[in-house]
């Protein structure tokens, strides 16, 4: 189990990852008004680095629920591990896909830790009903 939640404590973090190429990715970052300074950017590099952080943060939540879900279930720990590991490479090709700016690619790699997050809830949900 210990290795579902280092893989919830990387997908927390993915985000900043994320903000921190938005925030190097030109010249002239202002700390003063950082949601300002995005919105003024031309740079595809920042908006797409954001764009990765915002999807980041908003993708977080669900999976840490499906871990701990999966977990209070009883699914077996090797299974969630293996859709864990999955979300977070998933959700790290979504942030390279979006800063390369291949939106299919990006849509796939979402897609892809989607399915991650939906398998743990759906387990979870069968094994308390099946108990």
């Amino acid at each position: 189990m210990a290795t579902a939640y280092w893989c919830v404590l990387v997908a927390a973090l993915l985000p900043y990852a994320w903000t921190a190429i938005a925030k190097t990715g030109v010249p002239g970052y202002n700390n003063k008004d950082p949601r300002g300074w995005v919105t003024k950017q031309d740079s595809y590099r920042v908006r797409n680095a954001n764009g990765a952080q915002l999807n980041a943060f908003e993708a977080f939540p669900a999976f840490a629920a499906g871990v701990v879900m999966a977990q209070l279930a009883d699914i077996d720990p090797g299974r969630i591990s293996v859709l864990a590991i999955a979300f977070v490479g998933f959700r790290v090709l979504h942030g390279v896909f979006y800063l390369a700016g291949v939106h299919w690619l990006r849509s796939l790699a979402w897609l892809g830790g989607f399915a991650c997050v939906v398998a743990l809830l759906v387990q979870a949900a069968l094994g308390i009903a099946t108990t």
